[in-house]
């Protein structure tokens, strides 16, 4: 595992586990949402998002986390793996809304300068939807892909810090 990505819905973990993995393996940790968004929640344009997912995926140790669908097939081409925190809604419903309450009126450390932490009903909504819509679109680009990859499925948090201590 030397070219990682982690996936998932929003509140399930990625950046956390991305943190910790970085530490353990020694590799590099890029943070999507913090490369993505620009100050007061802009988003980069696709132009931007693919140029920098570009230069990233060169290197020849990484660990990326985030989903940005639109480009992920740039980064699953480049993986050697790829982990799904595949958490209940509810479960990541209670973490986003823990994380507002830690870091309201603050930038989170995994997220770009000056995108303040906020509730947003819309991205509530994302998090809700995300095991019937945007779950079953990230298996199925993993799926199709020509080049077998190492699919690590994670579906509890037990699971999560049963792999994270098997390491």
């Amino acid at each position: 595992m030397k070219r990682i990505m982690i996936i998932g819905s929003g509140g399930a973990g990625k950046s956390t586990l991305a943190r910790q993995l970085g530490e353990r393996l020694q590799l590099d940790v890029y943070h999507l949402d913090a490369l993505m968004w620009k100050p007061g929640w802009v988003m980069a344009t696709r132009e931007e998002r693919i140029s920098i997912q570009q230069q990233l995926v060169k290197k020849d140790e990484w660990i990326i986390d985030g989903n940005f669908g639109n480009t992920l097939d740039l980064r699953l081409h480049a993986a050697d793996t790829v982990i799904l925190i595949d958490l209940p809604r509810i479960v990541c419903i209670y973490r986003v809304l823990k994380r507002v309450a830690r870091y309201r009126g603050t930038t989170r450390p995994d997220m770009g300068a000056s995108c303040e932490e906020k509730l947003d009903f819309s991205f509530l909504k994302w998090v809700w939807n995300f095991p019937n819509i945007q779950r079953l679109q990230l298996l199925q680009q993993i799926e199709q892909h020509p080049t077998k990859l190492n699919l690590i499925h994670l579906k509890s948090s037990r699971a999560v810090r049963t792999f994270y201590n098997s390491l």
